[in-house]
């Protein structure tokens, strides 16, 4: 099957997969702890049922201890053929309709793009997948195996299955469609990740609240305390200012400031924080976070003195780094900041690594061939600033196995985890295109 064929047969199929998008839009399968379990299963089943109409025969649900079905299917290889895995997941994050200028739980096609919760992040990635598999007539050239997780979305459970069933994981070549481009026709291969800790710190320095007027400029106040602390993580520059944490390499691929600054929001006049490339400063360099405060509202506010407050820490961490030592630091540091001889707690959340994907291997260069075929230009490498803690599970489990991060969200207008969502239709076009001549590169090097 020459290239030319693989476009036109993408192209045949678009309206149906733009129709199957929408209604996988329309499932608010969110995993959190708290929302309705219900549209999560029927989004299970209907991810199911569409990889079975698309061509995976061997399709099924598999129950992960603790949480949501994993959606698993099988193509054997055929003699002497590799075997690829293919990743994605079905669970959203959450989305108010407020802000929107759409539903978010129902697809809608403006513009050229299909807006709605998950059109980018990551249902579109299901439908690369099934679509790149059905791309093939006739036998598929490779082994296939398809994973569709439920729960990347929130603290999941897969990483602890694939590693007391490392067997059903085995493959050749992983191919995450969980990432994306920068701007639109841009292709580019997602070559580092960064890590993530975070922590919860507690500060406590009396036993009741009490009148400021009374005890202030004797008694500590604990939320004053709390902020000392906070801001000695960062130098006057905004970097983070914790001494042994790693900075990785510098990135091959700039990221142009104006660009950064649109889809940031970054407004008129204010300055960016850090210091060396943006690049440097998104991808390589640790960047840290206080998300959220336990302390009164303003509509709560009062004249006393703050009793104990709360603060959660997060960090990102270079790629490569030891996410438990990162985090000792992390908190080290807040521990040897506190002011008054206050009394402090602080507790571990989280600790994920970040990604270093091998780019030397045969398949990294076949992606990187059909990406550049499918788009008609050069591909570049780029880092990502967000984690996905999985794929170190999945290097340590098939270490003898290439990495291929890609996918069609592109980052200055898919908005993920934001309001208006929502994936252009010629990039996922694009993508499936790429992702098809993948598969029959893989299968038959040489013969596109």
């Amino acid at each position: 099957m020459k290239s030319q064929r693989i476009e036109e047969t993408v192209k045949g199929m678009m309206p149906e997969v733009i129709k199957d998008l929408s209604v996988l839009v329309g499932y608010p399968s969110i995993a959190f702890p708290g929302y309705p379990s219900e549209p999560v299963y029927r989004m299970a089943e209907a991810t199911m049922d569409l990889l079975h109409r698309y061509g995976v025969p061997n399709v099924r649900q598999i129950e992960i201890p603790g949480g949501y079905p994993l959606v698993y299917g099988e193509i054997l290889a055929p003699p002497g053929a590799p075997t690829v895995l293919m990743y994605a997941h079905y669970d959203v994050q959450p989305a108010k309709k407020e802000g929107w200028n759409t539903e978010p739980w129902e697809g809608v096609v403006k513009g050229g793009r299909l807006y709605g919760r998950g059109a980018a992040d990551d249902k579109s990635g299901i439908l690369i997948n099934a679509a790149s598999i059905r791309c093939f007539s006739g036998p598929l050239p490779v082994g296939v195996k398809v994973v569709i997780e439920g729960e990347e979305e929130t603290t999941g459970h897969l990483p602890a299955f694939i590693q007391s069933h490392p067997d059903l994981f085995q493959c050749d070549l992983f191919i995450v469609t969980d990432n994306g481009n920068l701007t639109i026709g841009e292709p580019v291969l997602t070559t580092t990740l960064r890590g993530e800790v975070s922590c919860r710190v507690g500060v406590a320095t009396l036993d009741h609240p009490v009148h400021s007027g009374s005890f202030g400029g004797a008694a500590p106040d604990a939320l004053v305390a709390l902020i000392r602390m906070l801001a000695t993580l960062h130098n006057a520059k905004g970097e983070v200012e914790i001494r042994g944490l790693r900075t990785g390499p510098p990135p091959v691929t700039e990221f142009p400031e104006t660009l950064f600054r649109e889809m940031a929001g970054v407004r008129e006049g204010v300055e960016l924080i850090g210091s060396g490339a943006l690049s440097e400063r998104l991808w390589s360099k640790p960047s840290a976070s206080v998300i959220g405060i336990n302390a009164p509202s303003v509509k709560e506010a009062s004249n006393i003195l703050i009793p104990a407050a709360t603060a959660a820490v997060s960090m990102r961490i270079a790629p490569g780094a030891d996410p438990d030592l990162e985090l000792r630091l992390l908190m080290d540091r807040l521990r040897d900041a506190a002011p008054w001889n206050v009394q402090v707690e602080i507790q571990k959340v989280s600790a994920s690594p970040g990604f270093v994907c091998p780019t030397h291997g045969p398949g990294f260069a076949a992606a990187r061939s059909a990406l550049e075929h499918a788009f008609h230009r050069p591909a570049r490498e780029i880092g990502a600033g967000g984690s996905i803690p999985l794929l170190e599970v999945l290097r340590q489990t098939v270490p003898h196995a290439e990495f291929i991060l890609w996918g069609c969200a592109d980052l200055a207008l898919s908005r993920i985890h934001g309001t208006n969502e929502s994936v252009d239709i010629g990039e996922l076009e694009h993508m499936i295109v790429a992702q098809g001549l993948l598969l029959q590169d893989l299968g038959h090097p040489g013969r596109r």
